[in-house]
């Protein structure tokens, strides 16, 4: 039996009707055509469904989208602004931090909750904090070049 609920989704507020059994990963990539959202392990492991609950970064695979009524959700497709890239997606680009792309969207998404929660003061609690999100292609150097140029602005830290 399908159940009302109501997302802001990039801001923009949608009635959905959805299964309890649907994760909000197939509700946002499935339903809402947001491929930004990537299926990986399906089991909270690797990352790659990482989207903002809230200004929280949560792995979208091991919630149920009925969970989430009324939340506030932020895929990579929100992120950019007005036609603008994002700070952190420039500096993706600038740094090459990304090969196949596959992890890029939860890595951005990730990203901007550490930014959000404001813990992050050093390249190594950048690393323990983004160590949540994996790249099968190894461009952890680059991420974590690109993470902390945003990440610790003002902080003293490149």
């Amino acid at each position: 039996m399908p159940h009302s609920i109501s997302l802001t989704v990039n801001d923009r507020t949608r009635a959905l009707e959805v299964e309890s059994s649907v994760t909000l990963l197939d509700l946002l990539h499935d339903k809402l055509g947001l491929t930004g959202v990537k299926k990986g392990c399906d089991h909270g492991q690797c990352g790659a469904c990482t989207v903002l609950v809230n200004g929280e970064r949560i792995n979208s695979c091991l919630t149920l989208a009925v969970m989430r009524n009324g939340a506030r959700v932020t895929t990579v497709e929100g992120l950019a602004k007005e036609g603008a890239l994002h700070p952190l997606q420039h500096a993706f680009v600038a740094h090459d931090a990304f090969q196949c792309g596959y992890c890029t969207p939860g890595q951005l998404c990730s990203a901007q909750g550490l930014v959000n929660e404001g813990h992050a003061r050093t390249r190594d609690e950048v690393r323990e904090l983004m160590s949540g999100n994996l790249c099968r292609c190894g461009a952890y150097v680059q991420i974590l070049d690109a993470v902390c140029e945003v990440a610790l602005q003002g902080r003293g830290q490149p």
